[in-house]
């Protein structure tokens, strides 16, 4: 029996629809994970009664559970958010015995007014549970048939592809049960935003799709806004306001394609790209777009091979002492030499690296092989510098970031206060104190921690000085005129100031010219870091410039030091 109790308890908990179990005497025992996300009231609460889930209780069992056994009911239930929702609740019987009293099961699904969809069979089968909406398995089969009238009428297939824009922080931040609730809402907006004859589709997680018969591509344009300016309206999830917003990929028939499958891919294509753009925004299929994602697909199967092979280069800019010359720390910047296409720019990978989670694996192994070699330079007598490496806002959100750390450090040696890790202001914005703890643990391991390209981010005064960073960089854009823009020269004060007003190290990087040089130094910069000393360049020329800068160093104060000679 025990074994009966525990297959019934997997069930409920796996199965896609809400379900709700009630005892012979009609008091309800529990509800399932499932009636909690399309609900989204707290199962526990539904179940003891609390306050403001009692209306939801009395409604299933004065109404619901009245009705005979294998009876339906149609009613409003006031969901979590305030909404009122149309519910469908099917009960059946259930006639105990011994460990198994009598018990009452209902099955709740949302209802819908479109008559197929009050169809038990076509709601269990091609229309997604938690939407209503149809899903992937009716998804070609509604191409085909737009396809099959357009081509009768002369007119055209607009097929709308879409994406939620950074819909998995939604889910780490309130859970998945208010990110279903966020995507049933989505649904039954965008079928405000279409007509009778068209089809929305939720195809898997937050992806989307419009199949529409236009008469004319404004029609499609006219569509897109229409749901751009809907979904960005705010959601109340768990009496919290979010906004999202939509990236949408549009392909016509006949005009981009011959055919339905084509169709789909040409739109997944327009997505792609409408994402990479920028997001928030519709973009239509291009015929160039096949052969940049061509190209796309190309270069990321040939990062995945240069991982395994061993073709990425981590080069090094040295940081300088505006003061003395000297060569007082250094940044990695990661480099790839393919062996066909030759030297790749960062500018071309990474961000490919980013959208498919290539960037963590990649950041990892930065990390490493700079631990590694910052300890081969002081073993062999080099001056002890400090290196600093980037971090991806994916590598920052990850939680093993802190174990890569202490593993590379631990592997390779190097003392910890020998390691910077740098990090752009926007990534501090969300999570405040999630970041702030984060950061904290890695200030104790020794770490230094920078914040690059500062005044261009979104950071608040008042959360820099919770941040414990230990170096701010003023981006090249307040460095490029700073000798001849007195709002830049300003700006660039302002910042050296409040570095030092924190005890903060301060790195300019950008510097090209000896007049950006001649201000810094003039102004009491730290650092200083770009061309005018040098570009990135590879390990061992990085070791020979570092000798002999430090050599010229030592001749000069030698030269000093010598009294003049008299006649």
């Amino acid at each position: 029996m025990k074994d009966h109790h525990a297959l019934f308890e997997v069930l409920l908990e796996n199965v896609r629809d809400a379900v709700v179990v009630a005892d012979g005497e009609r008091q309800i025992l529990r509800v399932n994970k499932a009636f909690e996300a399309i609900t989204g009231h707290c199962a526990r609460a539904f179940v003891e009664g609390e306050h403001g889930h009692a209306h939801v209780a009395h409604q299933l069992l004065e109404q619901a559970l009245t009705i005979p056994p294998g009876g339906r009911w149609n009613g409003v239930i006031r969901c979590s958010d305030g909404s009122d929702r149309k519910f469908e609740v099917t009960v059946s019987a259930v006639n105990g015995s011994g460990d198994f009293p009598e018990k009452y099961i209902g099955l709740v699904r949302p209802a819908f007014d479109d008559a197929a969809l009050a169809d038990e069979a076509t709601i269990r089968f091609g229309y997604d549970p938690l939407t209503g909406l149809p899903g992937r398995e009716l998804f070609s089969d509604r191409i085909d048939q737009a396809l099959l009238s357009v081509n009768r009428s002369g007119k055209s297939v607009a097929l709308m592809i879409m994406g939620l824009d950074r819909f998995a922080l939604i889910n780490d931040a309130l859970g998945h049960a208010a990110g279903d609730r966020l995507l049933i809402e989505v649904a039954r907006r965008l079928k405000t935003c279409i007509r009778e004859t068209d089809t929305a589709v939720r195809l898997d997680g937050d992806k989307f799709a419009l199949v529409m018969v236009i008469a004319d591509l404004d029609d499609s344009v006219i569509v897109a806004e229409k749901v751009l300016s809907a979904i960005k309206e705010p959601f109340l999830l768990d009496q919290e306001e979010v906004v999202v917003t939509f990236s949408i990929g549009i392909a016509i028939y006949p005009s981009d394609c011959d055919n339905g499958a084509q169709l789909i891919k040409n739109g997944d294509n327009a997505l792609h790209f409408a994402k990479v753009s920028g997001r928030n925004q519709y973009q239509f299929f291009s015929k160039d777009m096949n052969q940049k994602a061509r190209s796309r697909l190309e270069l990321e199967a040939r990062m995945r091979r240069a991982l395994v092979n061993e073709e990425f280069i981590v080069y090094y800019q040295p940081k300088v002492s505006a003061e003395t010359g000297q060569v007082v720390g250094m940044e990695a910047l990661i480099r790839w030499m393919d062996p066909d296409l030759g030297m790749i720019s960062p500018g071309e990978f990474i961000p490919i690296a980013e959208e498919t989670g290539l960037i963590e694996e990649i950041g990892t192994w930065v990390l490493r092989r700079s631990c590694r070699q910052n300890k081969y330079w002081q073993d062999i007598g080099l001056k002890p510098l400090k290196c600093s490496v980037n971090v991806s806002a994916r590598q920052f959100r990850s939680r093993d970031l802190v174990d890569i750390v202490v593993d590379s450090l631990e592997s390779t040696g190097l003392d910890p206060k020998w390691l910077e890790l740098e990090i752009t202001e926007s990534m501090l914005m969300n999570d405040v104190d999630i970041v702030v703890r984060k950061m904290t643990a890695l200030r104790e391991l020794g770490v230094g921690l920078s914040i690059d390209d500062f005044g261009t981010g979104y950071s608040s005064l008042s959360y820099l000085g919770r941040f414990p960073i230990t170096t701010l960089k003023i981006d090249r854009a307040f460095i490029a005129d700073v000798d001849t823009n007195p709002k830049t020269a300003e700006i660039a004060r302002a910042i050296i100031g409040l570095s030092r007003g924190l005890n903060l190290e301060v790195v300019a990087e950008g510097a090209e010219v000896a007049g950006h040089i001649a201000f810094l130094r003039e102004h009491g910069c730290d650092t200083v870091q770009g061309f005018f000393y040098s570009r990135p360049v590879p390990p061992d020329e990085f070791e020979r410039m570092v000798r002999q800068r430090a050599q010229a160093y030592e001749d000069r104060t030698l030269a000093l030091a010598q009294p003049e000679r008299t006649a």
